[in-house]
């Protein structure tokens, strides 16, 4: 399975989900993880990546053209993923859905946004779904890719060391589990 991230801030990205658990299953070729920094694809020196709102408003939006750049730069290199924008407006994400992901898509696109969001008409032209990790407002979309990242390449096999790693875990049927304690 892989994972392609697109960012303002790879650094962060990559310091989670290179390490500990995912990091080992990336190095046994299990998962591939990889952030793309959008500055990357922009066509101007100062690297902008946001612009004023058409019509008004507060704030900044992300500028089409780069974040498109870098989708199809992704899409050319590593071939068609599920592209998934991380938003506020798109489907609760849960348990169930990390399953679907995981069952339907070898290859996962996710699109982080900053400001006030991502100009529609990037969206609207190559997004796949939304998907919120709850109804809170975060600075950017990079914690809940992380979120979804991690909740979904956990699922692969042999990430984790055994099947019931994550079988038994909380959720997995819906329920939570029951209180842990360490050894007296």
């Amino acid at each position: 399975m892989r994972i392609d991230i697109m960012t303002l801030f790879p650094d962060s990205v990559d310091a989670m989900l290179n390490v500990s658990i995912l990091g080992r299953a990336q190095q046994r070729g299990y998962i591939s993880i990889q952030s793309h920094q959008i500055r990357q694809y922009t066509t101007n020196r100062q690297m902008q990546v946001d612009d004023y709102p058409y019509g008004g408003g507060r704030g900044a939006v992300m500028q089409a053209d780069p974040l498109y750049r870098c989708w199809s730069h992704i899409v050319e290199t590593y071939g068609p993923g599920r592209t998934i924008f991380l938003s506020p407006c798109g489907r609760t994400f849960t348990q169930e859905v990390a399953k679907e992901l995981k069952a339907r898509y070898d290859h996962l696109i996710l699109v982080c946004g900053h400001y006030e969001g991502i100009d529609e008409r990037v969206i609207d032209a190559f997004a796949d779904e939304e998907i919120s990790i709850g109804d809170y407002i975060l600075t950017g979309g990079e914690l809940a890719s992380l979120v979804v990242a991690d909740s979904v390449l956990r699922l692969k096999p042999g990430v984790l060391a055994e099947q019931k790693g994550y079988e038994e875990e909380s959720y997995w049927d819906g329920l939570l589990e029951y209180p842990q304690n360490t050894r007296p």
